[in-house]
């Protein structure tokens, strides 16, 4: 079995975590965590908008493909 390295973002989180096992802590940093990177998904999003690489009709287009196809 080869050893794996753990990122510096790996290692963050589980110190963070082994100071709380409960459940309710894994759900709180759960939803922490997920606001946060719906916060940076909106601005992006935002980004792709205002530079007008995203509108209405890409996003109709986008609604129709299968994104799980590798090609």
């Amino acid at each position: 079995m080869e050893a794996t390295t753990l990122t510096p973002t790996q290692q963050h989180l589980l110190k963070l975590f082994s100071f709380d096992n409960s459940e309710a802590y894994a759900r709180e940093i759960q939803e922490v965590l997920t606001r946060h990177f719906q916060a940076k998904l909106d601005q992006e999003s935002d980004r792709l908008w205002d530079e007008g690489i995203l509108n209405q009709q890409r996003l109709d287009e986008l609604r129709k493909e299968d994104l799980h196809i590798k090609q």
